[in-house]
C-alpha cells in the first residue's frame, strides 16, 4: 500500500480568545503535503484568525500548531521561511515598481543575489505580470495588485501558501486566471485558500474545511462531504404520457427512490417530475429505460448534483441546530 503523505500542517486543540471571548474554539485538523484545502466558513467564524495563528503573526491562547515539522509557538523564524502569506486586503507599496517591490521582499526572504533575478523573471512569467513589471504598483488594477501578492508569496518557493481571499473585488476573467496559478501549484506547495467564492474553492480545492463559531463543522473532499451532509441526488424528467404510469413504476423502484414533484401537462402535453434518491446510485438509465418500457415519450432527463453551497449551508446549519435550544414547543415537560 503507497504511504500516506507527510503532514506539512498540523493543528490540535487550537484555542484563541479576546477578551474573554472565542474566536477559535478547540479546532483540530491537519492538511498533507502538496494538498490545496479550501478554508471555509461565514463572517466572524474564525478563518482569518486561524490564518493569522499558522503564519505566526497571531499567538495562540492554548493549543499546538506545527508547520513543516516546526512548532508555530516557539520556532517563528522557521515558520516564516516556510510560510508564503497572502492576507486579505494585501497592503503594497503603493510607491514602489512591481520589479523593485519583488526584490526587496526577496532580500528580506533571504534569496541571494545571484537566484533573486531569475526567480523574479520566473514569478513574473507564472503570474502573467511581465507587462506591468516597471510599472508603480499605486497604478495598477486590482487584479494585477491581487497578482502582485501571489506572486511575492510564492517568491522564495515556501512549502506552504496561505491566502485569505486571494479572488475578491475580481472580474470573472481575472479569477480564472488566478484560480489557474493556484492550482498550478498543486502537489509542488501545500495551498490554503479562504474565499467566500464556493464554485471556485469546489474546481481548486482537494478538500474543504468549514468552521462556524469558531468550530470545524465539516471536513473531507466535496464529494465525501455531500455524501454525509445530504445523502441524496435529484432527477427531473420532463415526458407526454400518463403521469399515473410514472407514479407507479417509481413506487416499484427501492424505497431509496420517491416522486416528490408532478406537474400538470403544458400546452404541448409534456409535463415535468422532480425524484430524489438516497445515496450516490446513479439511477438514470433505470429511469429512462422503464420511462420507456411504459410508453412515456421523454424530452429531458437529468440528475442535479448538490454544490458546495449546499454542502456550506447544511454544515453551519448544522452547527447552528446543535447549540441553539430548541423552540419551547419542542421541549419536554416537566
Amino acid at each position: 500500500m503507497p504511504e500516506d503523505p507527510p503532514i506539512a500542517i498540523a493543528v490540535s486543540h487550537l484555542v484563541k480568545t479576546f477578551g474573554g471571548v472565542a474566536a477559535v474554539n478547540d479546532i483540530s485538523f491537519s492538511v498533507p503535503r502538496g494538498e490545496i484545502v479550501g478554508f471555509l466558513g461565514p463572517n466572524g467564524a474564525g478563518k482569518s484568525t486561524t490564518m493569522r495563528i499558522l503564519t505566526g503573526f497571531l499567538a495562540a491562547t492554548s493549543g499546538y500548531v506545527e508547520v513543516c515539522g516546526f512548532p508555530v509557538a516557539t520556532r517563528p523564524e522557521e515558520i516564516k521561511r516556510c510560510v508564503g502569506y497572502m492576507p486579505e486586503n494585501n497592503p503594497l507599496p503603493e510607491d514602489m515598481r512591481v520589479s523593485e517591490y519583488l526584490y526587496f521582499r526577496g532580500r528580506l526572504k533571504e534569496i541571494s543575489r545571484r537566484k533573486l533575478g531569475p526567480r523574479i523573471d520566473e514569478v513574473l512569467e507564472v503570474c502573467d505580470l511581465k507587462r506591468v513589471r516597471h510599472k508603480i504598483i499605486g497604478q495598477l488594477s486590482k487584479g494585477y495588485r491581487q497578482r502582485v501578492g501571489i506572486a511575492e508569496a510564492i517568491l522564495s518557493e515556501p512549502p506552504v501558501i496561505i491566502m485569505d481571499e486571494p479572488t475578491i473585488g475580481l472580474d470573472p476573467h481575472q479569477i480564472l486566471i488566478v484560480r489557474d496559478l493556484i492550482a498550478s501549484l498543486r502537489g509542488r506547495m501545500t495551498v490554503i485558500i479562504s474565499s467566500h467564492i464556493l464554485p471556485e474553492i469546489e474546481m481548486t480545492c482537494d478538500k474543504v474545511l468549514i468552521i462556524n463559531q469558531g468550530r470545524v463543522v465539516a471536513q473531507g473532499t466535496p464529494a465525501a462531504l455531500r455524501q454525509e451532509l445530504l445523502g441524496k441526488s435529484a432527477y427531473t424528467i420532463e415526458f407526454a404520457g400518463d403521469g399515473a404510469q410514472l407514479e407507479a413504476f417509481i413506487a416499484g423502484l427501492a424505497p431509496a427512490v420517491r416522486l416528490s414533484l408532478l406537474t400538470e401537462p403544458d400546452a404541448s402535453g409534456f409535463r415535468s417530475a422532480e425524484l430524489t434518491a438516497e445515496g450516490e446510485s446513479d439511477w438514470g438509465e433505470q429511469l429512462l429505460a422503464d420511462c420507456l418500457a411504459h410508453g412515456l415519450r421523454v424530452r429531458a432527463l437529468g440528475r442535479a448534483h448538490p454544490t458546495l453551497e449546499d454542502v456550506f449551508l447544511a454544515a453551519t446549519r448544522r452547527s447552528w441546530d446543535a447549540v441553539l435550544p430548541p423552540p419551547p414547543g419542542d421541549r419536554l415537560s416537566a
